[in-house]
């Protein structure tokens, strides 16, 4: 994992010294689309010849039910981390749940491979370091893709890093391949959740990379926001209460 920190910390650095194309306009909080888009282009690549190819054998080869059980053990997993967030974030009560989600689906779940805890009223939260600097009154800076990871942004970015640093299957397992091994697992069972979506995005949206950048900035700054506001022009949003009014959704 410390080489996917190199390569954020490096895209980070070169796309400083990137200039837009001469003619282009660069879209708002996208003052590196050029790069972006480089970017972009080669992680699309990347996912149609390697990834997505790889996450359609693994649908094939395992049924529902397992894979189902996989992404509850790696869903029981992050709740842990989550929970720490929740906590971070001032929301004890929230970070309570998710705990009990823990204990719930490890015990009563056998492991984490049946989510139990849902069926006991216990909602499921996602919360990350990303969120939570922006909870903290952190703006999101310019958006920016990654090698490998796709869209961020320079707050985000810095929040995936301590994610990194705190993951949890990270720092339990000691052995390397092993290691290796089940996080590309859990990468793949994450790819194989939005194959669906990846379609829908090929067939609707005329630019691609535009209706990427949008959809990811809008649901990053919902998830902020808890879905209590909708998504805002503003680039730089901030926590302070005077400087936003609530809005109401039609």
């Amino acid at each position: 994992m410390a080489q996917m920190v190199c390569v954020a910390v490096l895209t980070t650095c070169c796309v400083a010294c990137v200039s837009i194309p001469e003619g282009t306009i660069p879209a708002k909080n996208d003052p590196w689309e050029g790069f972006n888009r480089n970017v972009y282009s080669f992680n699309d690549t990347l996912d149609d010849y390697v990834i997505r190819p790889i996450t359609k054998v693994y649908e094939a080869v395992l049924p529902v039910a397992a894979r189902n059980a996989i992404s509850n053990v790696f869903g029981n997993v992050g709740d842990v981390f989550t929970a720490v967030n929740q906590l971070l974030q001032g929301k004890p009560g929230l970070a309570a749940s998710d705990v009990a989600r823990v204990m719930a689906n490890t015990t009563f779940g056998i492991a984490g491979i049946f989510d139990v805890a849902s069926h006991f009223g216990l909602e499921k939260h996602m919360e990350d370091f990303g969120q939570t600097f922006g909870v903290w009154g952190f703006s999101d800076g310019p958006y920016m893709v990654l090698p490998f990871l796709g869209p961020s942004n320079v707050r985000d970015t810095v929040g995936w890093a301590f994610d990194i640093k705190t993951d949890v299957l990270g720092s339990a397992i000691t052995d390397v391949p092993v290691r290796n091994s089940v996080l590309g697992l859990r990468a793949i069972d994450q790819r194989s959740k939005f194959l669906n979506a990846s379609s829908l995005i090929e067939t609707a949206a005329f630019d691609r990379y535009s209706f990427v950048r949008d959809a990811y900035t809008q649901r990053r700054r919902s998830r902020i926001l808890d879905g209590k506001l909708p998504p805002d022009e503003d680039d730089n949003y901030t926590q302070d209460p005077e400087a936003k009014t609530e809005k109401k959704l039609p």
